[in-house]
């Protein structure tokens, strides 16, 4: 007999009822009822109840263990009785009837529970990690992710794309966040950065003549910690040759659809072709970029509506440039005052001056815009929202991304209020048409709004002679419930492009030269258009197991600060190590304490 286990902990049932078996697993359970004393015994693959009789030569041993201690039980399985059959557990007909028990390890106090569902505090879990991955969810979620992985893997293989892997040791890009810096110990004074994205590296697996390369690629960024975001992540890296944007969407879009299928369970998926919204039309109509689509309302821009009106508000902010956007409420007139108060509330704790009304009864509009708007105007309003007697509006006014941003705000929570979302399901869309360019709110200069590396619509001619902020790019994302999912673009793969198009974003050429001189030459040896996308393994993952946090879906993950409280990372390095590298650590002043006097 082995010496642990002839069974896992999942396997028994009641054909294997007679035989003589050996279990090893942690303590999960453990009940006395009064004479005979039940272990629930837990492994990867499931659960098992021992029972051992008070008479018996390891009652006592069984009676000291403390839960989780890990231990090894032989014994004979056996039916249990008919009262007491699990239905909900695979090896509920049986039980193991124990007659040998070794500690294999015995466990201390918990700082938790594991058993059951009591919640803990993220920080007390994070710090033992290892324990809080024994729960039933985390172990499920974990699985889930891995087997995501291996199925985009073979639909990946299976359209024809080869998996390479490309250096973690590079160098800088403005990828959009900050890098991490890796010292460069034979170099001094120079750094290595951790990939942000393997952006450059795949790219030049196309000039370099391979057709369709994929990578489930680690990506590091030194941005601030949220739920839906993190330091590390992975995504499914992607790049083909001689594509346009069309033949990147038809390619991709049944591999992701194809995944979500196989583990939606039961909950609908979009079939394709999912529909492409240009992003303009997406900020106009649903206050994002990243839409939630299993919200049927729809923002209307009724600017023109208010313009010169008399409701002077609204019509001073259209004369002064701003816009006026409107957030249907279908069925929202017959609510009382207060849901509207409370509205107001809602809109002034984004920060937002409140949200106007209009209410459609059956004999007309009615609220406090209403009787300062002409008849007419109210009518143009309704019409232009689609709405009926029954039915609310309200209104967000402002500059342009103020309004949109509030806009689709309160159209998320009125969609959740008013009961119009849908709750499960996976509704997906293309984001296309990003700008190129965007004005930095903080420099007032041009700066590249999504992917540096994307090809300009209209290539040098549009760089040539339009306003950069009217240049569209070939760029995309593929949008899921209201979450970024994936991003890809067309590239630009002509070197005088790229240092123009870096020119317009403040980049002089001897600095495209210096940061970006390897793709820049390798273009110069004939460079085939190709485009692609990375799609991030864990929102795949954290929308499948319905978890609002990435941190739920990984191993090992940091909190918000950038801590693995479990290994204690990031941790000081000794003085030496530093000397070696040439690195000298200034520490920024602790506050509150006095400042050094001037010698």
């Amino acid at each position: 007999m082995h010496a642990y286990r002839t069974h896992s902990c999942g396997a028994l049932r009641a054909s294997d009822a007679g035989q003589t078996v050996r279990l090893s697993g942690w303590v999960h359970r453990k009940r006395d009822h009064g004479g005979l004393l039940f272990i629930d015994l837990r492994d990867h693959y499931g659960l098992t109840q021992c029972v051992i009789a008070q008479g018996s030569p390891v009652f006592e041993a069984a009676d000291r263990l403390r839960t989780e201690s890990v231990i090894t039980v032989t014994g004979e399985v056996v039916h249990r009785e008919p009262g007491t059959v699990n239905p909900k557990l695979p090896t509920g007909e049986v039980e193991l009837r124990v007659r040998e028990l070794v500690l294999q390890s015995a466990a201390e106090v918990l700082p938790f529970q594991i058993a059951g569902e009591q919640d803990a505090p993220e920080e007390l879990r994070l710090r033992y990690r290892f324990l809080d991955l024994r729960r039933e969810r985390l172990q499920r979620n974990m699985i889930l992710r891995a087997q995501i992985v291996q199925d985009i893997r073979e639909r990946m293989i299976a359209s024809g794309f080869n998996e390479f892997q490309t250096p973690i040791l590079t160098v800088s890009s403005p990828e959009g966040a900050r890098d991490f810096l890796v010292p460069a110990r034979l170099h001094p004074g120079k750094f290595y950065a951790l990939p942000q994205a393997p952006q450059q590296y795949k790219q030049l697996t196309m000039v370099a003549g391979f057709d369709r390369y994929f990578q489930i690629a680690p990506c590091f960024r030194d941005e601030a910690g949220r739920a839906d975001r993190t330091l590390m992540f992975y995504q499914l890296d992607v790049e083909m040759s001689f594509v346009t944007q069309e033949d990147v969407f038809t390619t991709m879009e049944p591999v992701i659809r194809g995944t979500f299928e196989r583990f939606a369970e039961g909950r609908a998926v979009d079939a394709g072709p999912w529909i492409r919204i240009p992003y303009a039309e997406a900020m106009r109509k649903y206050g994002t970029d990243k839409p939630d689509l299993r919200n049927p309302l729809v923002i209307a821009d009724v600017t023109q509506q208010f313009a010169g009106s008399g409701f002077g508000l609204f019509a001073r902010i259209a004369a002064g440039g701003g816009v006026v956007r409107a957030i249907p409420a279908p069925g929202a007139a017959g609510n009382p005052r207060s849901f509207f108060d409370k509205m107001n509330e809602w809109a002034r704790e984004q920060g937002a001056g409140g949200l106007g009304y209009i209410t459609f009864e059956a004999d007309g509009p009615k609220g406090p815009i209403a009787r300062n708007l002409e008849a007419e105007r109210a009518e143009a309003i309704r019409t232009a929202c689609g709405l009926q007697a029954g039915d609310a509006v309200f209104f967000a006014a402002g500059k342009e991304a103020d309004a949109a941003k509030l806009a689709g705000q309160a159209r998320l929570k009125l969609g959740a209020d008013l009961g119009l979302s849908a709750k499960e399901g996976f509704r997906f869309c293309w984001i296309v048409d990003f700008p190129m360019y965007e004005l930095n709110e903080e420099t007032g200069q041009v700066d590249f709004s999504h992917n540096p590396f994307s090809m300009p619509q209209g290539e040098m001619a549009a760089l040539e002679t339009k306003d950069p902020l009217t240049i569209p790019a070939f760029q995309y994302d593929v949008v899921c419930n209201g979450y970024e999912m994936a991003s890809g673009a067309i590239r630009n793969h002509k070197a005088e492009i790229m240092v123009k198009a870096f020119g317009i974003a403040g980049y002089p050429p001897q600095a495209v030269e210096e940061r970006f001189g390897g793709m820049l030459n390798a273009f110069r040896y004939g460079a085939p258009p190709h485009g692609g996308m990375a799609a991030g393994i864990d929102r795949i993952v954290m929308l499948l197991a319905e978890e609002p946090n990435l941190r739920e879906v990984n191993l090992f993950p940091m909190n918000q600060q950038g801590e693995e409280l479990m290994m204690g990372s990031p941790s000081p390095v000794e003085e030496a190590r530093l000397k070696e590298l040439h690195i000298r650590t200034v520490l920024p002043p602790v506050k509150g304490a006095a400042s050094p006097k001037p010698s």
